[in-house]
């Protein structure tokens, strides 16, 4: 059997529609399919890979750390220098109400463990979240996505959830003295990149603060450079009261973070005792190549061009079938009239050398989410293939 027909009997599938690429080989910005072509990758792991693929550092600091320890004990029972030394590192470039650190396997439980922390501390259970969120699809963050496509399948969800349209005044009404927290996107990724009113998320923070509910922050997607700052909430100078990493946070490896205050945080050690808790979470091979991804992205200060960058490609992307193309840095949605065509359009890239997909609450738009050291001559050929590859597509119809 060929590795397709073994991928799609034994890998439990998530859609009827695999884009089935056969990876062989990734490095630096590009993708090499089993033949040996390489691809430009544009998607860069769903904004993972902000360093590149096979970065040096961050190999070498896997393979270092692999020959002293792997997994030894459950999380934060013992003293592990690659977490140490990565909580440590972050913590210099958090603001002082974001300096205690608790690393999770993912995105996903980073929403979790953040969700039960508002909840224990406030002892209220109200939360607010917005239509095309994406905070991940266990069930408690699936029970603040933004969409009842994704979650009618698996009700009953988590109570006392409320949700609102993005930039709505009218949720700050509703962040009353029964609300444990409210949890956003500082930029609303999945929905094909919408960015926030600015005095919008001040009246948020505001009222946060009158009635002692939690604001957190979803920068599992912005963080680490790809808005064109090394943290969205630090762009707009609002600052949460719980931050959620995770993507880019290890370098390329599963990782996630939950971060607030230590006297915050200090919650979950009594009533009860171990009130979080994960055995793989903060993985010392993980924190020690996340380590080494933030070291080289700090020290190359990749972060300085991606907002040139950005320009870039949306000077290059014009086309009669382009509706727009929405942004926040290297954090870009090309949109298109339907689904069909962006799809036709995905598929037909990919074959001419560049990978891509589209986003979970705006099917019609392409992502653009490449490793930020993508270069000018790379952004040019892949804007190149994807025109060529619309007019084949618009051609053919």
């Amino acid at each position: 059997m060929t590795q397709r027909e073994l991928f799609l009997r034994h890998v439990a599938q998530t859609s009827e529609a695999p884009l089935c690429f056969q990876v062989s080989k990734a490095e630096g910005v590009y993708l090499f399919d089993e033949a040996g072509k390489k691809h430009i990758d544009l998607i860069g792991g769903i904004s993972v890979c902000n360093v590149g693929h096979g970065n040096e550092k961050v190999i070498a600091a896997i393979k270092e750390q692999a020959e002293h320890y792997l997994h030894v004990m459950v999380y934060g029972e013992v003293i592990q220098s690659p977490q140490v030394k990565y909580a440590q590192s972050l913590a210099k470039y958090l603001p002082s109400q974001l300096q205690n650190i608790y690393f999770t396997n993912s995105g996903t439980e980073a929403t979790e463990g953040a969700m039960k922390l508002a909840k224990r501390v406030t002892g209220r259970s109200k939360m607010i979240s917005f239509k095309q969120s994406y905070h991940g699809s266990t069930q408690g963050a699936l029970s603040v996505m933004g969409s009842e496509y994704w979650q009618q399948a698996f009700r009953p969800l988590l109570p006392d959830i409320y949700q609102f349209d993005y930039n709505d005044a009218q949720v700050i009404d509703a962040i009353d003295d029964k609300t444990a927290c409210i949890i956003l996107e500082p930029v609303q990724s999945e929905a094909g990149i919408i960015i926030p009113d600015i005095k919008w998320m001040q009246a948020i923070r505001k009222k946060c603060d009158e009635v002692g509910a939690f604001l957190i922050y979803d920068e599992i997607q912005t963080a680490f450079g790809r808005t064109g700052n090394l943290f969205r909430f630090l762009e707009i100078d609002i600052i949460p009261d719980i931050l959620l990493l995770g993507k880019a946070l290890g370098g390329g490896m599963p990782m996630g973070a939950f971060i607030s205050n230590k006297e915050v945080m200090d919650t979950f050690m009594y009533n009860p005792v171990l009130g979080h808790i994960t055995t793989f979470g903060g993985h010392p091979v993980c924190c020690a190549a996340g380590l080494a991804g933030f070291e080289y992205l700090i020290e190359n200060n990749l972060t300085d061009d991606v907002k040139r960058k950005e320009m870039l490609f949306k000077k290059l992307l014009v086309h009669p079938s382009i509706l727009k193309v929405s942004s926040c840095g290297l954090l870009m949605a090309i949109h298109f009239e339907n689904y069909e065509t962006n799809k036709k359009i995905i598929d037909t890239c990919i074959v001419n050398g560049v990978f891509t997909d589209w986003f979970l609450f705006a099917s019609n738009a392409l992502r653009i989410a490449p490793p930020l050291i993508i270069s000018e001559r790379e952004i040019e050929e892949a804007c190149r293939i994807i025109l060529k590859s619309i007019d084949e597509v618009l051609n053919h119809s």
